[in-house]
């Protein structure tokens, strides 16, 4: 009974997508989907609208309320200037910069949201192609506006895409603004209301011109140019994996003064379809096969990618055998925080007021790092836009040398804000050089750091529901590790669960509980044993899946042991996930 009421009602929604106030192509998939016997994709395509969160939209390509295409990309945008008027309503003007990645359909959405907001009276800077997301960040503060789009699905695989909101500080949305902008998105029931006519005279295209002041910010960067002047002709071998990092990240190499970049040609090709690839994610190994491929046959000293939108990096560097290892997003935001602080310590710019972000998922070693260098540490939440709020709320009284995530991504800048692979790739082949200068390749680097602040080894875990029943099943999941959690976790003692949540820390000895200090509560888990694990657990804002974070700390007495710690992390790790039963 239950199935067949929620067939009738994706089959009344289905039906209104079959007046005139939709394309002819629309009305052709949604009538296939309404004629088809099996109601699958139907179900799947109507049974929710594609929800506007606090960062934007994200879902499949295709006909349907659930899904991305112009008419929900139309509302979102509807919504977005509705809450601009009334935001900015005493402004002469309101501006907006709107960009886009590599992505089918990306180039169409993008011009059809630029056409939106004209309409509406809104000024608009739009790129004339494809760029990196953390350029379009960039561009809203450099042309002071109040807010912008990117259209992008980031990491996704290719039958998705995406839309990206952004505020006046380059941020990506939060309180109060999200919420408003939800209400407002929500507001907008009939397409009707979508004004699609655009005002080509409020439309400005940019490109390069705001390519050059971008890299020039990206070059002010720079903390070791003799080190690169020494090793310039350090072996990089770089790809974009099909994506928006072949328009600007070798440039910037260059410009930093390298001069033997490598290229994948094959994947320097921008396409929708990431043809070489199943999943363009530098996370996953596979992702970098062609790249390690072509270091081996180069002997190249690093490897560096970037996802398609260019906000994430990857990372493979050499170990003591002489093998190609791919670092995970710990490590990277471990060597660049590493890196920048120990620079500017020895450059004498360190003077007790810089500070450094990460998030919560994201390893204690940095915690240990910053300690003992006197950098003050904060924690915030998954996701750049709570770095960015981290950044706006102590910027006028403390430096910020750099913060990131576990989740590859990195931002060593303030004229940006959201994370940046263009910055990070530079800085990353810096760090190379520099490490270089004091006889040391990247392994060493590593080692050393373990050797200082103790080794850690960090794995994280994503087991994927789709659809509605998936929905399901991932909030039965949290449910159930919030009403029973674990007494101990790969044998030690449970000590410690904080759940943002309720914003409450418990201490599991006593029973004590503490409220943790956040801006908003937020739908993690974690467990601390007392064997310094640590353990997250998150649903993901932005796919079908909940995501486990495992950390351990195994204590590391000299360099020799290093190769020992990784394989009782190994072990400590398995047993976790046997306990979390994933």
């Amino acid at each position: 009974m239950e199935n067949d009421q929620l067939l009738k009602e994706v089959t009344a929604k289905a039906n209104q997508w079959l007046s005139e106030d939709y394309d002819t192509e629309t009305r052709d998939e949604v009538r296939r989907m309404l004629d088809a016997d099996d109601k699958t994709e139907l179900i799947e395509c109507f049974y929710r609208d594609l929800e506007f969160g606090t960062g934007g939209l994200r879902g499949i390509m295709g006909a349907g309320t659930n899904r991305m295409n112009i008419y929900t990309v139309g509302a979102a945008t509807q919504g977005l200037a509705n809450y601009l008027k009334e935001a900015f309503k005493d402004l002469p003007e309101i501006s907006v910069a709107v960009g886009h990645d590599v992505r089918n359909n990306s180039r169409k959405f993008a011009e059809i949201v630029a056409d939106i907001f004209s309409a509406n009276g809104i000024k608009v800077y739009l790129f004339d192609s494809f760029r990196p997301t953390p350029e379009l960040s960039f561009a809203i503060r450099h042309f002071g506006c109040q807010s912008g789009v990117n259209i992008t699905a980031s990491h996704n695989p290719k039958i998705y895409n995406g839309y990206k909101a952004y505020w006046e500080d380059g941020a990506q949305i939060i309180a109060p603004h999200d919420v408003n902008i939800i209400d407002h998105v929500n507001r907008i029931k009939s397409v009707k209301e979508i004004k699609f006519d655009g005002d080509k005279s409020k439309i400005q295209i940019v490109g390069p011109e705001v390519d050059k002041v971008y890299l020039d910010a990206i070059k002010g960067l720079s903390l070791s140019p003799e080190a690169i002047e020494r090793h310039k002709d350090l072996k990089i071998v770089y790809t974009p994996i099909h994506g928006t990092g072949v328009k600007l990240i070798p440039d910037s190499l260059m410009n930093y003064g390298f001069r033997n970049i490598i290229h994948v040609p094959e994947q320097d090709i921008p396409s929708g379809d990431f043809p070489t690839v199943d999943s363009p994610n530098p996370e996953n190994p596979p992702a970098m096969a062609m790249a390690i491929a072509k270091a081996k046959e180069v002997g190249a000293d690093i490897v560096m990618a970037s996802d398609p939108d260019a906000d994430r990096i990857g990372c493979v560097i050499r170990d003591n055998n002489g093998e190609y290892v791919l670092l995970n997003g710990n490590q990277i935001v471990m060597i660049l925080l590493y890196y920048l602080i120990e620079r500017n310590r020895e450059l004498g710019r360190i003077k007790g007021n810089e500070f450094a972000v990460k998030t919560i998922v994201t390893t204690e070693t940095i915690k240990s790092i910053c300690d003992a260098n006197n950098v003050r540490m904060f924690d915030c939440y998954t996701g750049f836009k709570w770095i960015a709020a981290v950044i706006r709320d102590n910027e006028d009284v403390l430096r910020y040398l750099g913060g990131g995530e576990e989740s590859y991504g990195f931002l060593a800048e303030t004229f940006a804000r959201d994370k940046d692979a263009v910055s990070a790739v530079s800085l990353m082949a810096e760090a190379c050089a520099w490490a270089r200068d004091k006889g040391q390749d990247f392994q060493a680097m590593l080692a050393d750091i373990y050797l200082k602040y103790g080794y850690s080894h960090e794995v994280g875990v994503s087991v994927v529901r789709p659809g509605k029943s998936g929905a399901e099943e991932i909030q039965a999941m949290m449910k159930e590790f919030r009403e029973n959690p674990p007494k101990t976790l790969a044998g030690s003692p449970v000590e410690i669960i904080k759940d943002y949540d309720s914003l409450n820390l418990t201490h599991t000895a006593d029973g004590k509980v503490e409220k943790l200090d956040f801006p908003c509560t937020s739908n993690v888990l974690q467990y601390f044993t007392a064997d310094n694990s640590k353990i997250s657990i998150r649903p993901s804002g932005t796919e079908p899946k909940i995501k486990f974070y495992m950390e351990v700390h195994i204590p590391m007495a000299k360099v020799e042991d290093y190769n020992s710690c990784q394989t009782e992390a190994h072990a400590k790790i398995e047993a976790l996930k046997k306990d979390l039963g994933i």
